[in-house]
């Protein structure tokens, strides 16, 4: 059972990221956007998303390098969706067979 602290962070997290999608298209949405920019604010969610995993870096815990380690190899032959499906289950996986 997650704590108070974890569910709070994946709240704002999530919220984040809704609200960035919602303002994103509300102030462009009449615009014509360069491929450049498109790419920037295609990359957003992805920046969310490495602001959660990113204490996992400084972790001492075996199962999670081992599963930060999949995730990035997995980020570079996968869009984010899978990516993060792998991740997520790996590190669950590794956890188990770790312990912690």
């Amino acid at each position: 059972m997650p704590d108070l602290a974890t569910l709070g962070t994946i709240a704002l997290m999530a919220s984040g990221t809704y609200l960035t999608r919602i303002l994103g298209y509300l102030a462009l949405r009449n615009r014509t956007l360069s491929p450049r920019m498109r790419h920037v604010l295609d990359s957003v969610p992805g920046c969310v998303l490495i602001s959660v995993i990113a204490p996992a870096f400084v972790s001492d815990r075996p199962a999670d390098l081992f599963g930060l380690a999949i995730t990035m190899l997995a980020a570079t032959r996968l869009s984010i969706l899978p990516t993060v499906v792998i991740g997520i289950v790996a590190t669950g996986l590794l956890r188990h067979v770790f312990g912690g």
